[in-house]
Protein backbone atom coordinates (compact mmCIF):
# COMPACT_ATOMS: atom_id res chain seq x y z
CA UNK A 1 0.00 0.00 0.00
CA UNK A 2 1.30 3.20 -0.66
CA UNK A 3 1.55 6.43 1.82
CA UNK A 4 -1.28 8.17 0.59
CA UNK A 5 -3.92 4.57 1.00
CA UNK A 6 -4.00 4.24 -2.64
CA UNK A 7 -3.18 0.66 -3.76
CA UNK A 8 -3.10 -0.28 -7.33
CA UNK A 9 -4.28 -3.54 -8.30
CA UNK A 10 -4.81 -5.51 -11.35
CA UNK A 11 -8.20 -7.38 -11.42
CA UNK A 12 -8.29 -10.83 -13.98
CA UNK A 13 -11.15 -10.20 -16.58
CA UNK A 14 -12.12 -12.55 -19.72
CA UNK A 15 -9.18 -12.72 -21.22
CA UNK A 16 -6.47 -9.69 -19.95
CA UNK A 17 -6.23 -7.80 -16.42
CA UNK A 18 -8.47 -4.83 -15.67
CA UNK A 19 -6.15 -2.00 -13.72
CA UNK A 20 -7.30 -0.23 -10.49
CA UNK A 21 -6.70 1.96 -7.90
CA UNK A 22 -8.24 1.04 -4.54
CA UNK A 23 -8.76 4.07 -2.08
CA UNK A 24 -8.46 2.81 1.48
CA UNK A 25 -9.71 4.98 4.33
CA UNK A 26 -8.22 6.60 7.04
CA UNK A 27 -6.82 4.12 9.72
CA UNK A 28 -7.74 1.09 7.56
CA UNK A 29 -7.83 -2.37 8.95
CA UNK A 30 -7.43 -5.08 7.12
CA UNK A 31 -9.30 -7.76 9.63
CA UNK A 32 -11.93 -5.39 9.50
CA UNK A 33 -15.50 -5.30 7.19
CA UNK A 34 -15.72 -2.05 4.95
CA UNK A 35 -18.54 -1.21 2.63
CA UNK A 36 -16.80 -0.88 -0.99
CA UNK A 37 -17.82 1.25 -3.50
CA UNK A 38 -16.98 0.83 -7.28
CA UNK A 39 -16.16 4.08 -9.37
CA UNK A 40 -16.26 3.93 -13.14
CA UNK A 41 -14.86 6.89 -15.08
CA UNK A 42 -16.65 8.72 -17.72
CA UNK A 43 -15.89 7.69 -21.59
CA UNK A 44 -12.52 8.41 -22.63
CA UNK A 45 -11.20 8.88 -19.06
CA UNK A 46 -9.29 7.06 -16.98
CA UNK A 47 -9.23 5.68 -13.23
CA UNK A 48 -6.37 8.68 -12.62
CA UNK A 49 -8.99 11.05 -13.23
CA UNK A 50 -12.29 12.02 -11.47
CA UNK A 51 -13.43 8.37 -10.84
CA UNK A 52 -10.28 8.24 -8.62
CA UNK A 53 -8.71 11.51 -7.24
CA UNK A 54 -11.65 13.11 -6.89
CA UNK A 55 -13.92 11.14 -6.03
CA UNK A 56 -12.40 7.97 -4.95
CA UNK A 57 -10.21 9.53 -2.42
CA UNK A 58 -13.48 11.58 -1.33
CA UNK A 59 -15.54 8.85 -0.47
CA UNK A 60 -12.65 6.90 1.07
CA UNK A 61 -12.38 9.86 3.53
CA UNK A 62 -15.42 9.50 4.42
CA UNK A 63 -14.84 5.65 5.58
CA UNK A 64 -15.53 3.46 2.67
CA UNK A 65 -13.33 1.60 0.46
CA UNK A 66 -13.36 3.07 -3.17
CA UNK A 67 -12.17 1.02 -6.45
CA UNK A 68 -11.83 2.87 -9.20
CA UNK A 69 -10.92 0.91 -12.71
CA UNK A 70 -9.81 1.51 -15.92
CA UNK A 71 -12.84 0.47 -18.54
CA UNK A 72 -11.08 -2.94 -20.80
CA UNK A 73 -8.91 -1.55 -23.62
CA UNK A 74 -8.64 1.93 -21.92
CA UNK A 75 -6.30 3.04 -19.61
CA UNK A 76 -3.77 0.73 -18.12
CA UNK A 77 -6.40 -2.39 -18.25
CA UNK A 78 -5.59 -4.75 -20.83
CA UNK A 79 -7.53 -5.71 -24.17
CA UNK A 80 -6.81 -5.00 -27.75
CA UNK A 81 -7.37 -3.35 -29.90
CA UNK A 82 -7.14 -0.33 -28.20
CA UNK A 83 -9.58 2.32 -27.49
CA UNK A 84 -12.66 0.16 -28.09
CA UNK A 85 -15.80 1.25 -26.81
CA UNK A 86 -18.12 -1.79 -26.63
CA UNK A 87 -21.19 -1.16 -24.01
CA UNK A 88 -20.94 -5.22 -23.44
CA UNK A 89 -17.38 -5.17 -22.05
CA UNK A 90 -17.71 -1.98 -20.31
CA UNK A 91 -20.86 -3.50 -18.22
CA UNK A 92 -19.25 -6.80 -17.32
CA UNK A 93 -16.25 -5.09 -16.22
CA UNK A 94 -18.39 -3.87 -12.86
CA UNK A 95 -18.77 -7.45 -12.63
CA UNK A 96 -14.97 -9.19 -12.73
CA UNK A 97 -14.08 -6.54 -10.26
CA UNK A 98 -17.00 -7.55 -7.63
CA UNK A 99 -15.30 -11.24 -8.39
CA UNK A 100 -11.68 -9.87 -6.74
CA UNK A 101 -13.71 -7.68 -4.36
CA UNK A 102 -15.71 -10.79 -2.79
CA UNK A 103 -12.71 -12.31 -2.20
CA UNK A 104 -10.73 -10.06 -0.20
CA UNK A 105 -10.98 -10.29 3.84
CA UNK A 106 -11.97 -6.57 4.38
CA UNK A 107 -14.72 -6.16 2.05
CA UNK A 108 -18.75 -6.72 3.21
CA UNK A 109 -19.69 -8.78 0.11
CA UNK A 110 -23.50 -7.31 1.00
CA UNK A 111 -22.40 -3.61 0.75
CA UNK A 112 -20.86 -2.87 -2.14
CA UNK A 113 -21.87 -0.12 -4.04
CA UNK A 114 -21.25 1.78 -7.84
CA UNK A 115 -20.66 5.25 -8.23
CA UNK A 116 -20.83 6.18 -12.22
CA UNK A 117 -19.42 9.32 -13.62
CA UNK A 118 -20.48 11.01 -17.22
CA UNK A 119 -20.24 7.75 -19.55
CA UNK A 120 -19.09 5.94 -16.92
CA UNK A 121 -22.79 6.29 -14.93
CA UNK A 122 -24.86 4.96 -17.69
CA UNK A 123 -22.70 2.09 -17.82
CA UNK A 124 -23.36 1.46 -14.02
CA UNK A 125 -27.21 1.56 -14.53
CA UNK A 126 -27.00 -0.96 -16.77
CA UNK A 127 -24.77 -2.96 -14.70
CA UNK A 128 -27.01 -2.51 -11.63
CA UNK A 129 -29.78 -3.92 -13.16
CA UNK A 130 -28.31 -7.15 -13.51
CA UNK A 131 -25.81 -7.37 -10.98
CA UNK A 132 -27.49 -8.10 -8.19
CA UNK A 133 -24.19 -7.85 -5.64
CA UNK A 134 -24.61 -3.94 -6.59
CA UNK A 135 -26.88 -3.04 -3.73
CA UNK A 136 -26.65 0.66 -4.13
CA UNK A 137 -26.12 3.10 -7.25
CA UNK A 138 -24.92 6.91 -7.68
CA UNK A 139 -24.34 8.53 -10.78
CA UNK A 140 -22.99 11.96 -11.99
CA UNK A 141 -23.29 13.60 -14.86
CA UNK A 142 -24.66 9.86 -16.11
CA UNK A 143 -24.64 9.94 -19.74
CA UNK A 144 -26.39 7.36 -22.37
CA UNK A 145 -23.43 7.17 -24.75
CA UNK A 146 -25.90 4.71 -26.99
CA UNK A 147 -28.01 7.68 -27.42
CA UNK A 148 -25.16 9.92 -28.51
CA UNK A 149 -24.28 7.11 -31.08
CA UNK A 150 -27.33 7.65 -32.22
CA UNK A 151 -27.62 11.27 -32.09
CA UNK A 152 -25.20 13.96 -32.11
CA UNK A 153 -21.80 11.53 -32.29
CA UNK A 154 -22.97 10.76 -35.64
CA UNK A 155 -24.60 14.44 -36.77
CA UNK A 156 -28.29 12.42 -36.04
CA UNK A 157 -27.40 10.34 -39.03
CA UNK A 158 -26.66 6.51 -37.24
CA UNK A 159 -27.16 4.98 -40.56
CA UNK A 160 -24.20 6.49 -42.42
CA UNK A 161 -22.28 6.29 -39.73
CA UNK A 162 -22.58 2.07 -39.48
CA UNK A 163 -21.94 2.20 -43.25
CA UNK A 164 -18.55 3.75 -42.57
CA UNK A 165 -17.92 1.67 -39.41
CA UNK A 166 -18.25 -1.24 -41.85
CA UNK A 167 -16.28 -0.06 -44.33
CA UNK A 168 -13.11 0.55 -42.24
CA UNK A 169 -13.79 -2.90 -40.55
CA UNK A 170 -13.08 -4.56 -43.63
CA UNK A 171 -10.39 -2.02 -44.49
CA UNK A 172 -8.90 -3.30 -41.32
CA UNK A 173 -9.37 -6.50 -42.32
CA UNK A 174 -7.37 -6.38 -45.45
CA UNK A 175 -4.34 -5.01 -43.85
CA UNK A 176 -5.31 -1.47 -43.48
CA UNK A 177 -4.51 0.76 -40.49
CA UNK A 178 -6.98 1.51 -38.05
CA UNK A 179 -8.31 4.83 -37.15
CA UNK A 180 -8.56 6.15 -33.49
CA UNK A 181 -10.55 9.37 -33.01
CA UNK A 182 -10.13 12.20 -30.86
CA UNK A 183 -13.37 12.97 -29.69
CA UNK A 184 -12.24 16.49 -28.47
CA UNK A 185 -10.43 19.41 -30.37
CA UNK A 186 -6.32 19.01 -29.19
CA UNK A 187 -6.50 22.81 -26.81
CA UNK A 188 -8.91 24.87 -25.88
CA UNK A 189 -7.09 27.09 -27.91
CA UNK A 190 -7.93 24.93 -30.74
CA UNK A 191 -11.58 24.77 -30.33
CA UNK A 192 -11.87 28.72 -30.29
CA UNK A 193 -10.13 28.47 -33.27
CA UNK A 194 -12.32 26.12 -34.55
CA UNK A 195 -15.64 28.36 -33.69
CA UNK A 196 -16.91 26.09 -31.25
CA UNK A 197 -19.33 27.17 -28.64
CA UNK A 198 -21.19 23.90 -27.09
CA UNK A 199 -20.78 23.85 -23.74
CA UNK A 200 -20.09 20.63 -22.85
CA UNK A 201 -17.25 20.13 -25.52
CA UNK A 202 -15.66 23.24 -24.74
CA UNK A 203 -15.30 22.12 -21.45
CA UNK A 204 -14.33 18.68 -21.81
CA UNK A 205 -11.47 20.20 -23.89
CA UNK A 206 -10.72 22.87 -20.83
CA UNK A 207 -10.82 19.77 -18.75
CA UNK A 208 -9.16 16.85 -20.73
CA UNK A 209 -6.56 18.78 -22.43
CA UNK A 210 -5.06 20.98 -19.77
CA UNK A 211 -3.57 20.42 -16.59
CA UNK A 212 -6.50 20.78 -14.81
CA UNK A 213 -7.66 17.39 -15.31
CA UNK A 214 -5.35 15.59 -18.13
CA UNK A 215 -3.32 12.65 -17.65
CA UNK A 216 -1.62 10.10 -20.00
CA UNK A 217 -4.11 7.58 -19.70
CA UNK A 218 -7.34 9.32 -20.43
CA UNK A 219 -6.92 9.65 -24.24
CA UNK A 220 -11.06 10.85 -24.88
CA UNK A 221 -10.37 8.56 -28.18
CA UNK A 222 -12.39 6.09 -29.98
CA UNK A 223 -11.47 3.33 -32.45
CA UNK A 224 -13.69 3.95 -35.38
CA UNK A 225 -14.28 0.30 -36.65
CA UNK A 226 -15.41 -0.47 -33.40
CA UNK A 227 -18.36 1.75 -32.62
CA UNK A 228 -21.18 -0.14 -33.80
CA UNK A 229 -22.29 -1.96 -30.96
CA UNK A 230 -23.04 1.72 -29.39
CA UNK A 231 -25.21 2.27 -31.84
CA UNK A 232 -28.05 -0.49 -31.24
CA UNK A 233 -27.36 0.26 -26.90
CA UNK A 234 -29.64 2.22 -24.73
CA UNK A 235 -28.18 2.26 -21.09
CA UNK A 236 -31.59 2.44 -19.56
CA UNK A 237 -33.01 -0.17 -21.42
CA UNK A 238 -35.20 -2.12 -18.93
CA UNK A 239 -34.55 0.10 -15.82
CA UNK A 240 -38.44 0.03 -15.28
CA UNK A 241 -38.01 -3.55 -14.37
CA UNK A 242 -34.73 -4.45 -13.64
CA UNK A 243 -33.35 -1.78 -11.67
CA UNK A 244 -34.69 -1.52 -8.07
CA UNK A 245 -31.99 -0.71 -6.07
CA UNK A 246 -31.43 2.55 -4.37
CA UNK A 247 -30.58 5.17 -6.45
CA UNK A 248 -28.92 8.79 -5.90
CA UNK A 249 -28.55 10.76 -9.47
CA UNK A 250 -26.43 14.15 -9.58
CA UNK A 251 -26.53 16.40 -12.36
CA UNK A 252 -26.08 19.94 -13.15
CA UNK A 253 -28.65 22.51 -13.92
CA UNK A 254 -26.82 23.77 -17.05
CA UNK A 255 -27.93 21.54 -19.85
CA UNK A 256 -25.02 20.48 -22.73
CA UNK A 257 -24.67 18.18 -25.78
CA UNK A 258 -23.31 15.02 -23.68
CA UNK A 259 -26.96 14.59 -22.01
CA UNK A 260 -26.47 14.24 -18.94
CA UNK A 261 -29.41 16.79 -17.64
CA UNK A 262 -31.56 14.92 -20.32
CA UNK A 263 -30.60 11.35 -18.73
CA UNK A 264 -30.80 12.24 -14.92
CA UNK A 265 -34.13 13.11 -15.15
CA UNK A 266 -35.17 10.24 -17.54
CA UNK A 267 -33.24 7.30 -15.41
CA UNK A 268 -35.23 8.89 -12.28
CA UNK A 269 -38.27 8.76 -13.55
CA UNK A 270 -37.94 5.36 -15.24
CA UNK A 271 -36.19 3.27 -12.35
CA UNK A 272 -38.57 0.72 -10.96
CA UNK A 273 -36.16 1.59 -7.32
CA UNK A 274 -38.44 2.19 -4.62
CA UNK A 275 -35.78 4.98 -3.18
CA UNK A 276 -34.33 7.34 -5.54
CA UNK A 277 -33.11 10.88 -5.08
CA UNK A 278 -32.60 13.49 -8.27
CA UNK A 279 -29.86 16.00 -7.18
CA UNK A 280 -29.90 18.81 -9.46
CA UNK A 281 -26.92 21.42 -8.60
CA UNK A 282 -27.84 25.01 -9.20
CA UNK A 283 -25.35 26.96 -11.84
CA UNK A 284 -23.18 23.70 -12.42
CA UNK A 285 -22.29 22.13 -15.47
CA UNK A 286 -21.35 18.60 -16.59
CA UNK A 287 -17.69 18.91 -15.96
CA UNK A 288 -17.84 21.12 -12.97
CA UNK A 289 -19.40 18.37 -11.60
CA UNK A 290 -16.05 16.43 -12.40
CA UNK A 291 -13.85 18.63 -9.86
CA UNK A 292 -15.01 22.17 -9.42
CA UNK A 293 -15.09 22.47 -5.57
CA UNK A 294 -18.13 23.83 -5.11
CA UNK A 295 -20.35 21.21 -7.31
CA UNK A 296 -17.89 18.58 -5.91
CA UNK A 297 -19.18 19.10 -2.53
CA UNK A 298 -22.52 19.52 -3.49
CA UNK A 299 -22.61 16.25 -5.33
CA UNK A 300 -20.39 14.38 -2.16
CA UNK A 301 -23.19 16.17 0.52
CA UNK A 302 -25.82 13.50 -1.29
CA UNK A 303 -23.33 10.80 -2.20
CA UNK A 304 -21.77 10.24 1.41
CA UNK A 305 -25.36 9.97 3.45
CA UNK A 306 -26.71 8.05 0.76
CA UNK A 307 -23.94 5.58 0.12
CA UNK A 308 -24.05 5.58 4.28
CA UNK A 309 -27.65 4.50 4.12
CA UNK A 310 -27.93 2.05 1.90
CA UNK A 311 -24.32 0.04 2.66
Amino acid sequence: MTDDNVKPVRIKGLAWDIAADIYFPPGFDETQKYPVIISAHPTGSCKEQTSGTVYGTALARQGFVVVAFDASFQGASGGEPRFTEDPGFRVGDFSYVIDHLVTQPYVDENRIGVLGICGGGGYAVNATMTERRIKALGTVAAANVGRLMREGFVDYDPVAALEAIGAQRTAEARGADGVVNDLLPASPEAAEEAGLTEIDLCEATDYYKTGRGGAPNGATSFRFSRQAALANWDAFDRAEVLLTQPLCIVIGDRPGGFGSYRAGFEIYGRAASEEKELVVVEGASHYDLYDRPGPVEEALSHLVPFYGKHL
